[in-house]
C-alpha cells in the first residue's frame, strides 16, 4: 500500500465545503450533524488539556463568546434595516400623494410637523395636482398620479426581484420554515437576497398592493443572521449552531415588525421550528431585545412609537361585548379560510400562465389596486397608517378625526366605505399575496379585520346610543362613553392575523404589547380561540404550510400524523447499494454523475444483503476526488467498503483526518469512512413513530432491516409522497370535493413525486414501481 501524505483538518473542511455547496435542494442529516459538532467539541477538549497558553485561553474564551457576539450584532443590524425600510416607505407612500417643498426628502409628517392642517397638508407640502397649476388635492389628477406612481413602484421592484435576486420574491416564511427544518435553499438567505428584499419592500409596500411588510422582515432577518454568522468558522461547520441563529433572527424580525419582542419569541416557538430547546429560547429572547432597543434607538416614526399602530386604551370591557367578540372571531376564521382556500388556486394558476411574466403581472396588480384604492380614504393610505387610525378611540385628545370618521352624522358613509374596504382588500390580498415582489400577509390581513372590526363597533355604537336602556347596555354608565370601536377593530385585526396564520399565543401576546393593557387580554383570547376553531373546521394549518405543501417541500409538520400503517407501505423498495466487496471505480463515478442521492446503503455484495452501513455522496464525492489525485486510480480500481470492525470512526473521521485512503491504483478500500451506525428501523414498524424520528432527530434517511437484511429505505419525501396518497384515495372513494384545497395540495405533490427514469445499477431484487429518483435530491 502506498501512504500519500494527508490534508490538514482546515483543508479537508474547506473541500468538503465546495462539494457541499453542490447540494442545493437536500435535507441537511441532523444526526450526522450532530456526530460532527460533537467531535469538534472533543477536539477542543483535547486540544485544551495541559495548555495553559494565552492563545489557548483566548481561543477557548471567544468560542464561548462568539454565540452571543454574533447574536447581538444580528440584533443590531435587524433593528437598523427595520427602521430603514420603516422611514423610506413611509416617504414612498407620501410621494404618490406630493412633496414637499422645503425638502424633498421629507414625508408629509415631517414636512407638515405641528402644522398640519385637517387633511395632513399644510404650506410646506405641495400635492401633485399643484404643480399642474390647478389647485391643492383636484381629485382626478391625484388619482392619475397616485395611480401612475404606484404602478412604477411595483413595477421596478419586480424587474429588481427577476433581475437581480428571484428569492427576494414572496413573503419568504414558508421556505424559512423548511430551512429551520434542515432543507438547503442555496443563496436564499444571501447577502444579495438582503440587499434586494430591503429596497424592493419599500417599493412594493409603497405601491399600495394589498401586501405588508411583516412577513418579509424575518426572511430579511434570517439573511441577516446568516450573513453574519457565516463569518465566524462556529457556525461554518455546525447546522444545528446555524440554526438556532436563524430561530433567534425569525424571533426578531418579528419583534421589529410589530414592536414586541416576547411575541417574536413566541411567534418563533409556536410557527417557525418544533426544536425550540433553552438555548435557542434564550438566544431568541436576546436577540429580539437588541433588536427592539435598536429600532427604538432609531425612532423611525418620532412618536416614540415603536410601530405606526401602537395604541394604548383606558376603558373598561363589559360583559355583554364577548357576544360581539364571538361575531369577530367568527369572522376571523372564515376569512382566514377563505383566503388560504383561493390564494391557494390563484398560486397553482400563477405557477402554471404568469410565472414567465411576473412584471406584466406586478405592474396590473398595482394598476387595478390603485384604480379601486384611491376612491376609498380607507384604502387610499398605508395600511399601518390606517390601522392606528381605526385603532384610536374617538373621544380621546390626540385623536384627529379621520375623514368624519368619529362623526355620528357620518356614520352610514363611514360603514359603507370599511365594508367595501373590508371585501376589496380581502380580494386583493388573495390575488397580490405571492405575486414576484417581496410581500407578506400579516398586515394586509390586520388592516382587513381593523377595517371589519371598526364596522362592527361602529354598529353596536350606534345601537347603544339610539336604545340606551335596551337590556344588553344595563352595565353602561351614564356619563362614560360605553361602546369603543376601535377596540373591535384591534380584536379584528387579531381575528384575521390568527385566521390566516392559524397562530394564536403569539398573537395574543403582540397584541398585549401593543396595547400595554391587560384589559383586552381575555377579549383577545375568546375571538382567536373562536377564530381557531372555526378555521380549523375548514382544514388544519396556516397559509404559509399550505404553501409549504404547494411548493413541494419536504417538510413534515408537527401537525402531521398517518396511524394504523406500518412503515414498509411507504418505504421504497428499489435502492442504489454499494457492495463491502468491491466495485470497480468508473461504476462509482457513473452512480454519482447519473443519480441525485445524498447517499447509498452498503451491503456485503449482490447476493447478500447484509446491511453493513452507509456512506454519504459528499464523502464518496471526496474520497474518488482524492483517489484519483493521490492514488492514481482509475476507472477498473477496484473499491472495496469493508468497515473495519475495531474502527470506532465514521464519516466523521473524514472531517478529523484520522485516516487516509489505504491502498493502491488498483484496489482501494473506503471501509473507514463508511458509517456503521445508520438510523434503522423494522419494516413493521408503525409510520407514526418513524415520523416522529424525522420530527425529533431529523435524520436525511432511514434504513429499513429485517435478520439483518437491507429491505428499503424511506425519507421525508416518501412519507408525504404516501399523504398526498391517501388525501386523493380518500377524494376519490367520497365522490366529493373536502371542505379545504386539500384536492389541489395533494395532485401537485403527487404530480412532483412521481418521477421517472431508473438506472441500471445493482438495486434491491424487489418487485415496485417506486423510484429512489426524485428531482430534489434528499
Amino acid at each position: 500500500m502506498t501512504q500519500q501524505p494527508q490534508p490538514g483538518h482546515g483543508e479537508l473542511e474547506e473541500e468538503l465545503t465546495q462539494i457541499r455547496r453542490y447540494e442545493d435542494f437536500s435535507t441537511i442529516d441532523w444526526v450526522q450533524d450532530a456526530i460532527l459538532e460533537r467531535y469538534r467539541q472533543s477536539a477542543l477538549e483535547r486540544q485544551g488539556k495541559g495548555d495553559n497558553s494565552w492563545r489557548l485561553w483566548w481561543k477557548m474564551t471567544f468560542e464561548t463568546a462568539q454565540t452571543w457576539i454574533v447574536v447581538s450584532l444580528v440584533g443590531a443590524a435587524v433593528g437598523l434595516n427595520s427602521a430603514l425600510i420603516a422611514i423610506v416607505t413611509d416617504w414612498l407612500s407620501d410621494v404618490k400623494m406630493g412633496y414637499c417643498s422645503t425638502g424633498w426628502w421629507l414625508n408629509q409628517k415631517y414636512c407638515c410637523w405641528e402644522i398640519e392642517g385637517s387633511d395632513g397638508g399644510c404650506e410646506y407640502w405641495v400635492f401633485w395636482s399643484e404643480t399642474v397649476g390647478l389647485g391643492p388635492d383636484v381629485f382626478v389628477i391625484q388619482w392619475i398620479f397616485y395611480i401612475a406612481l404606484a404602478t412604477l413602484f411595483a413595477t421596478t421592484c419586480a424587474y429588481l426581484v427577476k433581475v437581480l435576486a428571484p428569492y427576494a420574491a414572496g413573503s419568504g416564511i414558508s421556505e424559512i420554515k423548511c430551512i429551520i427544518a434542515g432543507f438547503v435553499m442555496k443563496g436564499y438567505l444571501g447577502g444579495w437576497t438582503l440587499l434586494m428584499k430591503s429596497v424592493g419592500l419599500t417599493m412594493a409596500v409603497a405601491s399600495n398592493l394589498s401586501i405588508g411588510k411583516e412577513g418579509p422582515s424575518v426572511h430579511m432577518a434570517c439573511c441577516v443572521g446568516n450573513v453574519i454568522s457565516r463569518s465566524f468558522s462556529k457556525y461554518k461547520t455546525s447546522k444545528a449552531e446555524m440554526r438556532e441563529i436563524l430561530t433567534a433572527s425569525s424571533a426578531a424580525g418579528v419583534a421589529v415588525a410589530f414592536g414586541s419582542p416576547i411575541g417574536g419569541v413566541l411567534f418563533a416557538l409556536e410557527e417557525m421550528t418544533y426544536t425550540f430547546s433553552n438555548r435557542t429560547l434564550w438566544k431568541s429572547f436576546f436577540c429580539a431585545m437588541i433588536a427592539t432597543m435598536a429600532l427604538q434607538a432609531m425612532n423611525p416614526f418620532r412618536t416614540g412609537k415603536l410601530v405606526m399602530f401602537q395604541v394604548s386604551y383606558d376603558r373598561e370591557w363589559h360583559n355583554f361585548e364577548y357576544l360581539f367578540v364571538v361575531i369577530i372571531g367568527i369572522f376571523g376564521g372564515l376569512y382566514g379560510a377563505f383566503v388560504i382556500k383561493y390564494n391557494v388556486m390563484v398560486a397553482q394558476f400563477r405557477k402554471k400562465y404568469l410565472k414567465d411574466h411576473p412584471i406584466a403581472e406586478a405592474a396590473a396588480l398595482a394598476f387595478v389596486t390603485a384604480v379601486v384604492a384611491y376612491p376609498n380614504i380607507f384604502m387610499r393610505i398605508d395600511m399601518t397608517e390606517i390601522m392606528g387610525i381605526l385603532f384610536q378611540e374617538c373621544e380621546s385628545v390626540d385623536t384627529d378625526d379621520f375623514h368624519g370618521l368619529c362623526q355620528e352624522s357620518q356614520l352610514g358613509r363611514i360603514i359603507v366605505l370599511l365594508l367595501f374596504a373590508t371585501m376589496l382588500r380581502t380580494l386583493g390580498t388573495i390575488v397580490s399575496y405571492g405575486c414576484r415582489v417581496p410581500c407578506g400577509i400579516f398586515v394586509p390581513s390586520m388592516a382587513i379585520g381593523a377595517t371589519f372590526g371598526r364596522m362592527i363597533g361602529l354598529m353596536v355604537k350606534s345601537w347603544q346610543d339610539a336604545d340606551p336602556d335596551f337590556f344588553l347596555f344595563s352595565t353602561c354608565k351614564p356619563d362614560v362613553p360605553c361602546i369603543t370601536p376601535g377596540t373591535y377593530a384591534f380584536l379584528g385585526a387579531a381575528a384575521a392575523l390568527c385566521g390566516v396564520m392559524r397562530i394564536t399565543v403569539s398573537v395574543v401576546v403582540i397584541m398585549f404589547e401593543l396595547t400595554g393593557q391587560i384589559t383586552y387580554i381575555l377579549p383577545t383570547m375568546i375571538a382567536l380561540m373562536v377564530t381557531r376553531a372555526v378555521g380549523d373546521r375548514f382544514g388544519a394549518g396556516g397559509i404559509a404550510d399550505r404553501m409549504i405543501r404547494v411548493n413541494g417541500y419536504p417538510f413534515l409538520d408537527k401537525e402531521d400524523h398517518v396511524y394504523g400503517v406500518p412503515v414498509s407501505h411507504v418505504m421504497q423498495r428499489d435502492v442504489t447499494v454499494l457492495s463491502s466487496m468491491g466495485m470497480k471505480f468508473g461504476e462509482l463515478e457513473e452512480i454519482l454523475r447519473t443519480t441525485m442521492y445524498r447517499g447509498f446503503p452498503v451491503v456485503q455484495s449482490e447476493s447478500d444483503m447484509t446491511l453493513l452501513g452507509y456512506m454519504g455522496r459528499s464523502e464518496l464525492t471526496y474520497l474518488i476526488d482524492k483517489a484519483r489525485t493521490r492514488n492514481k486510480a482509475h476507472d477498473s480500481t477496484i473499491v472495496r467498503f469493508k468497515p473495519d470492525e475495531d474502527e470506532l470512526g465514521q464519516l466523521s473521521s473524514i472531517s478529523s483526518a484520522d485516516h487516509i485512503i489505504q491502498g493502491s491504483s488498483e484496489v482501494l478500500d473506503f471501509g473507514p469512512y463508511v458509517d456503521q451506525t445508520p438510523i434503522t428501523v423494522q419494516p413493521r414498524l408503525y409510520l407514526e413513530t418513524v415520523m416522529d424520528m424525522f420530527k425529533q432527530l431529523g435524520p436525511r434517511v432511514i434504513l429499513l432491516e429485517r435478520r439483518g437484511n437491507l429491505v428499503g429505505l424511506v425519507t421525508v419525501k416518501d412519507v408525504l409522497k404516501y399523504m398526498a396518497h391517501v388525501e386523493n384515495s380518500e377524494m376519490t372513494t367520497n365522490g366529493e370535493h373536502t371542505r379545504d384545497s386539500g384536492e389541489f395540495i395533494s395532485r401537485f405533490i403527487s404530480r412532483l413525486f412521481n418521477r421517472s427514469g431508473r438506472q441500471d445499477y445493482m438495486r434491491l431484487r424487489n418487485s415496485s414501481d417506486e423510484s429512489h429518483e426524485m428531482n430534489a435530491p434528499y
